[in-house]
C-alpha cells in the first residue's frame, strides 16, 4: 500500500538508457488547495503542475537551484505559476482560482479548457547570471501531454509523462502523483518498443494511486522487465518560504513616493504572499519606520 506521507524518488532501467521519476503528492496538493481556496479544476491544473515541477527540480543538483513552471494561457484559469527547488519543496497559484468549468467529454475536471490556448515556460536559475528560459506551446493544456512535448522540442530528451488528480465529492483531494519516463541516448530500438508497449497498457495516474499503488509500484509495473533500480526516495511537501522580513524589503523596494502615499492614508495596510495566500499587516507606524530605509 501506498504511504501516507508525499515522498517521489528516482530510478534507472535499462542499464541507464531510461530514467524515471515517479511521485505521490496528495497532502501537498490538498495544502495548496486549502491556501489558495481552488475549485476543483484549479486545484487538478496547480497541482499537476506542481506534481511536474516537483519531480523537474528533484533533477537540478544543488541546493539554491531554482526551477519555475510558468503557463500563460487565454483560458478562464488565466495562468500558473509555480517554483520547485531541489530538496521537494514546491510553492504555485493560479490567476483565477474559482474556475468552474463541466466536465469534459470524457467526464473528467477539464484542465485543457480551463487553460485553451498558451505557452508553457520553463525557467531554471542555476545561479548563473542569467536563468535558462525554455518556451514552448501548449499542445493540449492538459499538462502532462503540454511537459511531454517541451521535453521533446526543447531539451531533445524523447519523455512521457504523466499527471493526475483525482478529487473526493467534498473537494478536497483524494489522490495526487505523477511519473516522468525518459529514454537516455544510445536506447535501442528493442528498449524503446518495449517501453512503447508498457505505457500503452496502463491505467491513469490516478487510478493507480487510488488501487493502492506506491511510487515504487508503479515504477516496477511499467520498468519491472526493464531491471528497473530505485536509486533515491526523498520527501516533498508545499512550502513557502515568505517572511514578514521579505515583505518588508518588497515594500521598501516600492520607493519614498509610494510609501508616502500608504502613510498618508493613516491606516494599516494588508499585503498577501501570492504563494501560499498568508496575510501581513503593517501598521502606520511600521510604514513609516520602513520609509526611512527606503530611497
Amino acid at each position: 500500500m501506498a504511504e501516507n506521507k508525499d515522498y517521489m524518488i528516482r530510478a534507472t532501467a535499462a542499464d541507464g538508457m531510461i530514467r524515471a521519476f515517479a511521485a505521490t503528492t496528495r497532502n501537498t496538493v490538498e495544502a495548496a488547495r486549502q491556501a489558495h481556496n481552488t475549485s476543483p479544476v484549479a486545484t487538478a491544473a496547480l497541482g499537476r503542475l506542481m506534481t511536474g515541477a516537483l519531480m523537474m527540480g528533484y533533477d537540478m543538483k544543488n541546493d539554491p537551484d531554482l526551477l519555475t513552471l510558468r503557463i500563460n494561457c487565454d483560458g478562464p484559469i488565466g495562468g500558473l505559476l509555480v517554483t520547485a527547488d531541489h530538496n521537494g519543496h514546491v510553492k504555485g497559484y493560479v490567476h483565477n482560482p474559482d474556475v468552474i468549468l463541466p466536465p469534459n467529454s470524457r467526464g473528467k475536471l477539464d484542465v485543457g479548457g480551463a487553460l485553451h490556448l498558451g505557452i508553457l515556460s520553463v525557467i531554471r536559475d542555476t545561479g548563473l547570471k542569467e536563468p535558462y528560459i525554455g518556451e514552448t506551446i501548449l499542445v493540449s493544456g492538459e499538462i502532462a501531454e503540454d511537459l511531454t512535448y517541451y521535453f521533446a522540442n526543447s531539451e531533445q530528451v524523447p519523455s512521457s509523462v504523466a499527471l493526475g488528480v483525482l478529487m473526493n465529492k467534498d473537494n478536497t483531494v483524494r489522490q495526487a502523483g505523477g511519473f516522468i519516463i525518459q529514454l537516455m541516448p544510445g536506447a535501442s530500438d528493442e528498449i524503446i518498443d518495449l517501453l512503447e508497449s508498457r505505457l500503452k497498457g496502463i491505467d491513469s495516474m490516478t487510478a493507480m494511486l487510488d488501487r493502492g499503488m506506491s511510487p515504487e509500484d508503479i515504477l516496477r509495473h511499467i520498468l519491472g522487465e526493464l531491471d528497473l533500480e530505485i536509486n533515491e526516495k526523498h520527501d516533498c511537501s508545499f512550502y513557502c518560504g515568505c517572511t514578514r522580513e521579505r515583505l518588508e524589503q518588497a515594500l521598501i523596494s516600492t520607493g519614498r513616493k509610494e510609501l508616502e502615499e500608504m502613510i498618508a492614508e493613516d491606516k494599516p495596510i494588508e499585503m498577501q504572499c501570492h504563494f501560499c495566500g498568508k496575510k501581513y499587516e503593517f501598521s502606520v507606524e511600521e510604514l513609516t519606520k520602513l520609509l526611512e530605509k527606503a530611497v
